[in-house]
């Protein structure tokens, strides 16, 4: 009888009825939040030690030459065809997409400045990293977590070697030394691109488009795309090789472990672009008041 009395009296007590299964529902829905929330802050935490254990590693042991060659025609010579062809093509969607509309405006002749800054500050660096991340990332999380199922790691502990220092350091310095080689390929191949469609497709004058580049796009703009570039490579080495240490058994534990390595990858790499595209805004306007105007 008392119970029924509370039941009566509150109605959120009694699971069968309207607000109890609504009040059920919300619970489950702030235990899941909750869950995500300190899966989220865990994994944050064990990122952290894995970087600060592998800088650890990389400042006092160097590295041999027998893992960090392979490593680096891999992760810079191999990217090359792919980070080209893609700046390539996306130089080429730039003028496509922005000339019919300059030309409404009488400023065709303002398309290599656009197309140049667009790519130097911001499609380059992360269009590289982007293909990176693809290509390498996943490679290093499924090549290190296969070796973690099939208990590889564990022997190169037994045999003394420390697989921080023999797999993740040689990745991580590849990733952060060689991308931007590869975010220079594809500004490089980008204004190539741009520069085909523009003048020889478009008709666009030739002097008036590079005149237009030169002006607009200065030493600091080149300098942007490049320091972004590093970041971005130090966030693709770490997760992917964080994702393969902490692969789960199995076949399916090394799929998952390269696509989340991907897509960790790619969405920090668009979380540390706004980032840093503040900060260097920031000091941009700083140090140039004034600042490059198209008009």
């Amino acid at each position: 009888m008392a119970y029924q009395d509370h039941t009566a009296q509150n109605p959120f007590a009694d699971p069968n009825s309207f607000l109890g299964r609504l009040a059920s529902g919300f619970v489950r829905i702030a235990n899941a939040w909750g869950r995500v929330v300190i899966e989220g802050i865990t994994t944050l935490g064990d990122i952290s030690v894995f970087t600060w254990k592998m800088l650890v590693w990389m400042f006092t042991a160097r590295p041999r030459p027998e893992t960090l060659m392979p490593t680096f025609y891999s992760v810079g010579v191999l990217s090359l065809p792919v980070v080209a062809l893609t700046g390539t093509f996306i130089g080429m969607v730039l003028a496509i997409q922005s000339y019919h509309q300059f030309e409404v405006m009488g400023l065709e002749s303002k398309l290599g400045a656009v197309i140049t800054m667009s790519l130097v500050r911001e499609l380059g660096p992360v269009l590289a990293a982007t293909m990176l991340a693809g290509r390498v990332g996943s490679a290093m999380a499924a090549v290190i977590g296969t070796m973690r199922v099939t208990e590889q790691i564990d022997a190169l502990t037994a045999m003394g070697a420390n697989p921080m220092h023999y797999l993740v350091v040689p990745r991580f310095l590849a990733c952060v030394l060689l991308i931007p080689a590869l975010t220079v390929m594809a500004d490089f191949m980008g204004i190539v691109g741009g520069y085909f469609f523009s003048v020889v497709i478009f008709g666009v004058d030739h002097a008036a488009y590079l005149r237009n580049s030169r002006d607009f796009v200065g030493g600091f703009d080149f300098f942007s795309g490049i320091f972004k570039s590093v970041f971005f490579g130090a966030t693709i080495a770490i997760i992917s090789c964080f994702r393969g240490f902490h692969c789960q058994a199995g076949a399916e534990g090394v799929g998952r472990a390269a696509t989340a390595a991907f897509v960790q990858s790619f969405v920090m790499i668009l979380a540390l672009d706004i980032v840093l595209n503040m900060f260097l805004d920031g000091v941009y306007y700083s140090l140039w008041p004034g600042g490059s105007k198209l008009l």
